[in-house]
């Protein structure tokens, strides 16, 4: 690689990420209510899925702040390298810069330092007044964002940003430049304001969230910085010029809606009274300053840097000024001879083959590479996240640290794994690969009384247990995974074989034999293949994406362990995964279901099933405010799994009469899956993630978390994505396999369909608004994104993942030796 000039600063440090044990149950889509099924009488903690349990940050005398929008329109960090799979300041590009930030509704929101998932501040952004007004850049202006470094196509070749925040009235309009300083832990951000009628003063507003509270916090205004800290953590924002003319005149520390001078320079245009210090002890703070008036157009650089006190913050914030825009920006692009984002997306092999397959001519492509990436510790290499968001943070309070999306679910895990194995990424695979013991239960995981060799449900990128539910499909995937990295050549056989004896033999035989669980409030006996949760982490039973993994799972497994010489193993996976498929149907398949009505009965795949008998499922539990139905009135597009991993041929009958329900636009509102949405005049579909989902945003207005059962799981992209791969799969089965023209035909509408779910950023989200009651408050089109989480990673993995398998004509994550087994020739 290119060698980089990255110079060392004194005073930089490593920042903590401060955790929470979790020991409560919840997922994303668990209700208030309480998991305690037939396999469990335990009652966990109760809390809502969007927030953590344990001790409260003191507000003081401030009043209490939520998170940011979760609809992010960016989100960034420096490129850095390993050195030998694992981050280090000896690596070719240097001192490891450990901040990464977000962008939503024109300003920086979230932005982490020391661990990923250590918040610092909630918000940074400016104010503007004229003479008798006061506009806020949130809220007041029209916000477009685009990519600073793109090719000759328009495609982004690193995530620095441009936001450009135009006024609702046309007084003003602020140019933002945001990235982050590869040597040293701050965040840079160019500021150009232009007064269009009229002079005005900018005022620079900083709300931080230091240890990834809002409350505990200490700091100090003063005409050459904003300083927050708590215990060993700081932050110091400084600026290209003064804050004001005169020390301590308009430069002010104060407690959140209190003292802020926030209501001051709302209604008279200034801060009023000013508090270098804050007079009440620790709480809830603001901070805020006026810079000059603005006649014409000017342009400040803000360092925002981070230490372990202020002292160290105030350092590594004024090294970047001193280091200045363009170099900074040069670094973190990596221009010329310096290392940085144009490197990694180069080291790509198979990114520009993909560029072909995409509808916008390559543009989220890469995007995605770079979204992915990012979302990545920079502590434990490999620990990939599944969101660098908390979702619906607008409304989800502060005082409690919560980790949000900002966390190690081993099933986004693996679809991010192998998405940036699809891109060509030799590397940030096997980290990943090689941090998944970190997850794992074993002997060694503090607290564990228990069976081993499944993963955790939810893990702090540290691998400290957030969530403890078990979820079968979560300890598969490491197993497919490191089948697949070996088969590319990513890793080589030894170290698979070494890792079947330490890692994945454990995990194999808990799906064939399960056990008795022992870690927090989880004492559950788990007996494979009905799983303590499902892939939404709602609701016990059998269900059909779960059991494919499964089956998948245990088959390479098999032959892992017949590599390895342990002919016991291998037999004994086998056998489970052959009685795991011989009984799927029984279990899965109703022949009586009653979703288009009593009197129609119906055959397809459930969602769930807690018995033997398809056709007598049982019911499902109250979940998100919606109450517990009979398990036949579900359905739930995730049996495409089984066509994916290549437990059942996509011609298979059972597969293709559950589609005719999926795709049934007919059926009662609450228990329809599928929604059409219009791209480019094509007709694309969406799909919820099942009938009388409630985790989502309310009909009739507002963020989830009432648990009413107004709530509405809205559609998911990724589903958009799962459908692409089966049409290829059900290509491939006709004689003479996948066209040219199939190849088209699921581009011009599934690809088109995943980018038409992409915001101006080029993120995709979780949910977008399907048309159903109320888009309040946030006036969602329909397509949209919601506040729930963006961008999503899965998602991003999806689309790269659909690309490739189109390149290669051939579904990326299906497994070899189960397709051979189970689906080939039936």
């Amino acid at each position: 690689m290119r060698a980089r000039a990255r110079g060392r600063t004194a005073g930089r440090v490593t920042g903590i990420g401060l955790a929470v044990l979790i020991l409560g149950l919840a997922g994303r889509g668990m209700s208030g209510q309480v998991w305690a099924g037939p396999i469990d009488k335990v009652t966990p903690q109760d809390h809502n899925p969007t927030l953590a349990s344990g001790a409260k940050a003191t507000d003081g005398p401030g009043k209490p702040s939520p998170w940011a929008y979760a609809g992010k329109q960016g989100i960034g960090a420096s490129y850095e390298a390993y050195l030998n799979y694992q981050y280090s300041d000896k690596a070719v590009t240097g001192v490891v810069s450990k901040v990464w930030f977000s962008l939503a509704q024109g300003v920086v929101t979230e932005t982490m330092y020391g661990r990923i998932n250590a918040a610092q501040i909630r918000e940074l952004q400016l104010a503007i007044t004229g003479d008798g007004w006061t506009a806020f850049e949130d809220t007041d202006t029209i916000s477009h964002v685009d990519y600073i470094d793109k090719d000759e196509a328009g495609r982004p070749l690193s995530p620095a940003y441009r936001l450009t925040n135009t006024d609702k009235q046309g007084r003003f309009v602020i140019i933002k430049d945001v990235f982050t300083d590869p040597d040293h832990q701050s965040l840079m951000m160019r500021v150009t304001v232009k007064a269009l009628k009229g002079p005005v003063t900018p005022y620079v507003i900083l709300d931080p969230s230091m240890a990834n509270t809002s409350g505990d916090d200490e700091g100090h205004a003063d005409t050459t910085a904003l300083i927050a800290w708590q215990g060993h953590v700081a932050l110091s924002l400084t600026a290209s010029a003064p804050f004001a003319e005169a020390p301590f005149t308009e430069a002010n520390v104060g407690y959140a809606g209190v003292t802020d001078g926030i209501a001051e320079l709302t209604a008279h245009q200034t801060l009023g009274p000013v508090h270098a210090t804050l007079d009440r002890g620790k709480g809830n703070i603001v901070l805020a300053a006026r810079l000059a008036p603005v006649s014409d157009t000017a342009t400040v650089d803000f360092a925002l840097g981070f230490g372990a006190t202020p002292v160290a913050a105030t350092v590594q914030s004024k090294a970047t000024l001193k280091t200045g825009y363009d170099e900074v920006l040069a670094r973190y692009n990596g221009t010329g001879a310096r290392i940085g984002w144009e490197d990694y997306l180069a080291s790509l092999s198979e990114l520009k083959s993909l560029i072909p397959y995409t509808e916008d001519n390559g543009k989220l492509l890469y995007a995605s590479a770079l979204a992915l990436k990012v979302q990545e510790d920079r502590t434990s290499a490999g620990a990939l996240i599944a969101s660098l968001s908390n979702p619906w943070g607008d409304s989800v309070y502060t005082d409690v640290s919560s980790t949000g999306y900002k966390a190690v679910w081993p099933r986004d895990f693996y679809q991010v794994a192998m998405a940036l194995a699809a891109l060509g990424d030799r590397q940030t695979p096997v980290a990943a690969f090689r941090y998944l013991p970190t997850v794992q239960v074993t002997d060694r995981t503090p607290g564990n009384h228990g069976a081993t060799g499944w993963f955790q449900q939810k893990s702090h990128v540290d691998g400290t247990a957030e969530w403890v539910g078990v979820q079968l499909d979560q300890t598969a995937m490491p197993i497919l995974l490191g089948a697949r990295l070996e088969q590319l050549g990513f890793i080589s056989k030894d170290e698979l074989l070494k890792s079947y004896g330490t890692m994945l033999k454990p995990a194999a035989t808990f799906l064939s034999h399960g056990g008795k669980v022992g870690l927090a409030w989880n004492d559950a006996t788990i007996t494979p293949p009905y799983s303590q949760q499902e892939r939404w982490e709602e609701q016990e039973g059998y269900s059909p994406s779960t059991t494919a993994a499964i089956i998948a799972g245990l088959e390479a497994a098999s032959d892992i362990a017949a590599q390895a010489g342990d002919a016991t193993g291998a037999a004994d996976f086998a056998r489970h995964a052959d009685d795991y498929s011989a009984r799927l149907e029984q279990r899965l398949y109703t022949t009586s279901g009653k979703v288009r009505g009593d009197d129609t009965p119906s055959s397809y795949y459930l969602r769930i099933s807690r018995t033997e008998d398809a056709n007598s499922p049982g019911s499902e539990d109250e979940r998100n405010g919606h109450k517990g139905l009979p398990s036949d009135l579900m359905v739930d597009p995730g049996f495409l799994e089984l066509v994916r991993y290549g437990v059942r041929p996509a011609d298979d009958t059972h597969i293709l009469s559950s589609l005719k329900i999926v795709d049934d636009e007919r059926l009662p509102e609450t228990l329809r899956v599928r929604y059409d949405f219009t791209a480019d005049g094509v007709t694309v579909p969406g799909f919820r993630r099942y009938g009388n989902d409630g985790y989502g945003d309310r009909t009739t207005g507002g963020n989830y978390g009432a648990q009413t059962a107004d709530q509405r799981g809205r559609v998911w992209p990724i589903f958009t994505g799962e459908r692409g791969h089966y049409e290829l799969a059900e290509a491939a089965e006709k004689p003479g396999g996948v066209s040219d023209a199939d190849v088209e035909a699921i581009r011009n509408v599934y690809v088109r369909g995943m980018e038409s779910f992409a915001n101006e950023g080029l993120m995709l989200p979780e949910q977008v608004f399907d048309g159903i009651g109320s888009s309040q408050p946030h006036g969602y089109a329909v397509g949209q994104g919601t506040d729930s989480a963006t961008p999503l990673a899965w998602s991003h993995a999806e689309y790269i993942k659909l690309l490739r398998s189109l390149r290669d004509k051939q579904v990326w994550d299906r497994n070899a030796t189960t397709y051979d087994h189970f689906a080939k020739g039936k």
